[in-house]
């Protein structure tokens, strides 16, 4: 069976989560959240609180199950071993799907970024050559797949290019964050005066309903933890490193989500970013370039950018495990499991993440808005920590074995009662969700939740097909009743 090295120490894992998280949502879903959820106006600090919720929940999950089962492929292997080998697959081919897409989006929404750059340092020819559809094409392309280079290249390199983009990502968000609480909503609307323009006249009462739905939506802002289980084949010291990077991962990004998100609406009024969201896609930067001199926009939304970038190394390396796990357990063609024998890494496994990837990008160009690959990752991935949620339930049961090596939250009633808490609030988000697509007037191929069932009937069909190979060669009790081998 091919072998990962173990190298990622607890600064690289944390990392990766942590890169795998900041990015496209704290710099743009909490202000695009006005467009997709009308009537959030100023509750988007509770939405973000209430989102909170259900992903602490499914990181505890994580943590626990990572704890037992440090491999390669985390989620995968996490519900194969303690659910069943099918409900593996499907969640983490869910995962897969939705993270793809999310990369897609991200090497999408950064070409705009470099527009607002240009604008801020009146480079208006440029700037409109970046506003061209075929021009952010073929820009959100170069991108990506720089990053799949950099990925083949192996660990060194993907440390050398993640940690440094992490340093300057937290840097420059700490000076939107002190702009943000430095200036008021009086100063933005003088400025906006200045302008021409004036502050609209608009309210939002409070509804759950609108809540709820707007939690939903910013839940997405909490995925990218799961990266960290997802290289547990990489990870020095796995049973103890991985449940701390998690950690450390959800509580640094939740206080950074927070204090940045509070900081722009303390600035911008909301009834100004819900008018805005509607007619354009707004930004962090974009919105504080009202109040912030021109010289140094162009370093806030150099900030932005480089945000959004450090996602792309750190959420690749994520999928390309989920493919590398499949396929070393059969479940998925052998030959994706193949190491490159210079820089070892599962090379084939990250070319086909990036492949789906590409369509991400393509999808987002023919749709004209980003909003359906992050529908599709939302409702993937909170089916993924759904079933997280349940295996932590079923695991003492279907594999006892595995479950005795859980080192995390060890007491078996702590245990039950976050899954069931985890289950019912993730199921109720799941629901919302779905509802909320479901309802909306869009062409059938713009909804999430049928793209979504889509790509796990062709799973399912893969699923089949391979493991029935696996039970006549009577091979899925030596695979799935334990670990791969280190």
């Amino acid at each position: 069976m091919p072998q990962l090295p173990r190298q990622l120490g607890l600064l690289s894992l944390t990392a990766t989560g942590i890169c795998s998280m900041i990015g496209a949502s704290i710099y743009v879903v909490p202000f695009m959240v006005q467009r997709h959820v009308p009537g959030i106006g100023p509750y988007v600090w509770a939405a973000f609180l209430l989102a909170a919720v259900p992903a602490v929940l499914a990181a505890f999950a994580y943590a626990i199950l990572a704890s037992a089962m440090p491999r390669a492929g985390g989620s995968y292997i996490f519900a194969s071993r303690g659910l069943h080998p099918y409900w593996g697959f499907v969640a983490s081919f869910s995962q897969w799907f939705g993270l793809c897409i999310a990369i897609g989006v991200v090497s999408y929404v950064i070409v705009p970024f470099l527009r607002d750059i240009a604008v801020a340092a009146g480079w208006q020819a440029l700037a409109a050559q970046l506003s061209m559809p075929t021009v952010r094409l073929l820009l959100a392309l170069a991108l990506l797949w720089t990053f799949v280079a950099v990925n083949i290249r192996g660990i060194k390199a993907y440390e050398k290019t993640l940690l440094p983009l992490m340093m300057l990502m937290f840097g420059l968000g700490f000076i939107v964050i002190i702009i943000g609480f430095y200036f008021n909503s009086t100063e933005f609307m003088a400025a906006l005066q200045r302008s021409g323009r004036a502050l609209p006249e608009i309210s939002a009462p409070f509804s759950w309903s609108v809540l709820l739905s707007a939690a939903a939506v910013l839940f997405s802002s909490f995925i990218g933890f799961d990266s960290i289980a997802q290289a547990g084949g990489e990870a020095r010291e796995p049973g103890t490193l991985l449940p701390r990077a998690i950690a450390l991962a959800v509580g640094i990004v939740g206080a950074f989500y927070f204090l940045f998100a509070s900081a722009v609406y303390h600035t911008v009024p909301w009834q100004f970013v819900a008018v805005e969201a509607q007619q354009t896609d707004v930004t962090a930067p974009g919105l504080l370039a009202y109040v912030v001199p021109a010289g140094l926009s162009v370093w806030i939304v150099s900030g932005a950018a480089v945000a959004l970038t450090n996602d792309l190394p750190a959420m690749l390396l994520s999928v390309s495990r989920l493919l590398f796990a499949w396929a070393a357990d059969g479940v998925f063609p052998a030959g994706v499991a193949a190491i490159h024998t210079r820089y070892q890494t599962p090379y084939r496994a990250i070319v086909l993440s990036g492949l789906m990837a590409t369509v991400g990008i393509v999808g987002c160009h023919l749709a004209g808005d980003f909003f359906l690959g992050v529908d599709v990752l939302v409702i993937a991935m909170l089916f993924n920590f759904l079933l997280m949620c349940v295996t932590v339930l079923a695991i003492h049961r279907v594999n006892p074995g595995l479950a005795g090596d859980i080192t995390v939250i060890r007491n078996r009633r702590v245990q039950h009662v976050i899954a069931i808490a985890g289950i019912v609030a993730l199921g109720l988000f799941f629901v919302i969700h779905v509802r909320r697509d479901l309802a909306s007037d869009l062409p059938w191929y713009f909804h999430s939740t049928w793209a979504w069932l889509l790509v796990m009937f062709i799973g399912s069909l893969i699923f089949l097909v391979k493991y029935q190979k696996l039970k006549q060669n009577g091979k899925t009790s030596e695979i799935f009743t334990k670990l791969p081998n280190e």
